[in-house]
């Protein structure tokens, strides 16, 4: 008799298979195998929080499947994920299959190597209870938030909504920004910039007016700013104060879930969803040619920073090959990870560092080599040499006003020389200042009053609200990605150019009926102690029937208030004007919010039933047919551009069409975005492109 491994993915069976050889039988779950039903509750508050779990249905034949192997195994491994989803499905699994609670046949793999996958199958395990119990809680949580919360807001908005413990709090964040961008004040301010030219060069330096007669310059508007040119008019500019120093950068440390989300989507434009599909596919394993069957990365579910000393090891032996021993530090890095980490699982890493990203490229599809090559020089980098600066900064004083300039230069790149971790809104310009001595006088070029006015917070990213869920203790690394999915699926979210999530009229009438009737469902520190608690579960310092028991009494009674407060009464979705009139009254059209998006409606509604899709023309034009190019979304909500005739001409493209002409051919111009940025031409047989200067780079991000 052959001994049974049950895995989750196809995929990663198939790996496994290879590693383990002859004796095993390899099979997938393909996931969850039971679950709370989906017609009804499934929970028994009145008797412990009791779920009641049934096989599901689309399942049935992968569990006669289970259990005919399982019947002619000798011991059957449940090598499930290693995080709260897995564990659980490992306990199901022995459920099903009658294999004893305290049997040693839970086996994880961190990463799908053949160390790996050895490493697990020698050190099979219980299933851990708690962390079964922290899943269950969560499901259980989620379960009676979502079945109790969505018909209160189908009897109060409208049918087919939805309420969830953790989507709830991102849509509130996000609607919660919506309203600081709508209060915020525009203020008009000044600021004083000189170029000035030193004896030892001939190109100017620029500085900025910092301080006035000793007080820190605030130029209020353009008369004070001219009183301040005014007196700097023909005024001697002296050097007061020279410093020059030395600075040394680190590198950032190996991706986490979200940190990677979070670079993924800086630098090459993914969403979260599309950078963990390519994670997934990368640890489960990938045919790489002349090695075979193999996973590529380590765990990509993680909130650890911690890295093995044989990876370290690996690491370092490479840099010295490619690079050198003068970019090795002299000890191997270590990074601490945040208090609420789950340590269970290193931070994300390349489970073979000999394995570049040029090696393997012909293997991997154009995303997984993009998250590959990301996921490799992050690793490698944080274990390479810092880099070092030499920087000067400059005092400059002329008519008792003090101007400042600074510069660097990079004395020695280190890490710098493979990879620097991006950040929102960096200006990455710099230069070295001309040599200045104390006390030199310098030439004046240009002296100029520049008006500004104050920006509002800029709206959420995919990024900046991952780092936001993150940095509150909102959800767990497995749970950014189908958040954001969820809540722009549900319409309570739009994407806006750029990828800012902005809030539908839908989200921010749900948002406010949540905070008047439901303050912690969408209260963020309420929602990061219930997180808190269930990683206490976990780690076995709470009960989880204890803790549903907490929640559970005060939710209903705030439930029960609700209805009572909300008895007879509705809350109106408003609609959006528009300037565009009904084709068959003649009335005003309106934007309206559908199970399946947004349309364009008759207001003349119930007596005019009138509707139709609402068309965005961009502002170039179809390279085949030259007709408009229309802006539209894919089914999973992703924006691409398409030409209005769609029936003669099949003319579609994920890149934007720009208000700018072929200097070849005088078709319109698209514009891509991410490492390989461009604007070029689409036009059969031209050819045209050009890369992305820096103006043109930042004006999609937000």
């Amino acid at each position: 008799m052959s001994n049974l491994v049950i895995l989750e993915s196809p995929s990663k069976a198939k790996t496994v298979k290879k590693y383990l050889g002859a004796g095993y039988d390899v099979i997938a779950s393909t996931g969850h195998i039971i679950d709370l039903p989906k017609s009804k509750l499934g929970v028994d508050v009145e008797n412990d929080f009791t779920p009641q779990y049934v096989n599901m249905k689309d399942k049935s034949d992968v569990i006669k499947e289970l259990k005919k192997h399982a019947k002619s195994s000798e011991t059957i491994y449940l090598a499930t994920d290693p995080d709260r989803e897995g564990e659980a499905i490992a306990w199901h699994l022995s459920h099903l299959l009658n294999i004893s609670e305290n049997a040693p046949v839970r086996v994880t793999f961190n990463e799908i190597t053949k160390s790996g996958v050895q490493y697990g199958m020698s050190h099979p395990r219980t299933i851990n209870t708690n962390v079964v119990d922290a899943q269950q809680a969560r499901r259980v949580l989620d379960r009676i938030v979502g079945y109790k919360l969505s018909p209160f807001l189908w009897k109060k908005v409208r049918r087919g909504l939805s309420a969830g413990r953790v989507q709830s709090v991102a849509v509130r964040i996000i609607v919660d920004r919506e309203n600081e961008i709508r209060s915020f004040k525009t203020q008009e301010y000044w600021s004083i910039d000189a170029k000035l030219l030193a004896a030892s060069s001939k190109k100017a330096f620029a500085a900025k007016l910092t301080e006035v007669d000793g007080q820190k310059a605030e130029i209020a508007d353009k008369a004070q700013a001219d009183d301040i040119l005014k007196r700097l008019e023909n005024a001697e500019y002296v050097v007061s104060a020279l410093k020059r120093s030395q600075r040394k950068k680190q590198p950032a440390p190996p991706f986490t879930t979200s940190t990677l989300q979070q670079e993924a989507s800086r630098r090459l434009s993914f969403q979260a969803r599309r950078t963990m599909k390519a994670a997934q596919e990368l640890y489960e394993g990938v045919d790489v040619e002349g090695v075979g069957a193999v996973g590529l990365i380590t765990y990509m579910r993680t909130d650890s920073l911690r890295i093995s000393d044989e990876a370290k090891t690996a690491a370092a032996g490479l840099i010295k090959e490619l690079y050198g021993a003068e970019y090795l530090p002299e000890t191997p890095r270590n990074f601490k990870s945040k208090n609420n980490a789950q340590d269970a699982h290193e931070a994300i890493r390349p489970t073979d560092v000999t394995l570049t990203p040029e090696k393997v490229k012909g293997s991997l599809s154009g995303d997984q080599y993009k998250l590959y090559r990301l996921i490799w020089e992050r690793f490698m980098a944080s274990q390479m040499q810092n880099a070092v600066m030499d920087t000067v900064s400059a005092d400059i004083t002329a008519a008792g006003c003090l101007f400042k300039a600074s510069g660097y230069s990079v004395k020695f790149d280190g890490f710098t020389k493979l990879y620097e971790e991006s950040r929102e809104g960096e200006d990455s310009q710099s230069g070295m200042l001309p040599k200045l001595d104390k006390g030199e006088k310098l030439k004046p070029e240009e002296v100029l009053g520049h008006q500004h006015f104050t920006q509002p917070p800029a709206r959420y990213n995919e990024a900046s609200l991952i780092k936001t869920l993150e940095e509150n203790g909102i959800g767990r690394p497995s749970t950014y990605a189908p958040t954001i999915s969820t809540i722009l699926d549900r319409h309570y979210v739009e994407r806006e150019t750029g990828n800012q999530l902005k809030p539908t009229a839908l989200g921010e009438v749900i948002t406010e009926l949540l905070k008047d009737h439901f303050n912690n469902i969408v209260d963020v520190k309420f929602t990061a102690k219930m997180e808190s608690d269930l990683d206490d579960i976990e780690n076995g310092e709470r009960n989880w029937v204890d803790t549903m028991r907490r929640f559970y009494g005060g939710f209903s009674k705030t439930l029960e208030k609700a209805e009572q407060d909300m008895e007879g009464k509705r809350v109106k979705v408003p609609d959006e004007q528009t300037d565009i009139v009904c084709e068959e009254c003649g009335k005003p059209m309106v934007i309206k919010i559908g199970p399946y998006g947004k349309f364009l409606g008759c207001s003349g509604f119930p007596d005019c039933k009138f509707t139709k899709k609402i068309v965005v023309e961009t502002k170039g034009s179809c390279p085949k047919c030259g007709k408009k190019m229309l802006a539209k979304k894919s089914k999973k909500g992703k924006p691409f551009y398409g030409c209005e005739d769609y029936k003669n001409c099949n003319f579609m493209t994920w890149d934007l069409p720009i208000d700018e002409k072929c200097p070849e051919c005088g078709s319109s111009m698209f514009k891509k975005t991410g490492r390989q940025g461009m604007i070029y031409c689409a036009k059969e047989g031209c050819g045209y492109k050009r890369p992305l200067d820096a103006k043109e780079s930042k004006s999609d991000e937000s």
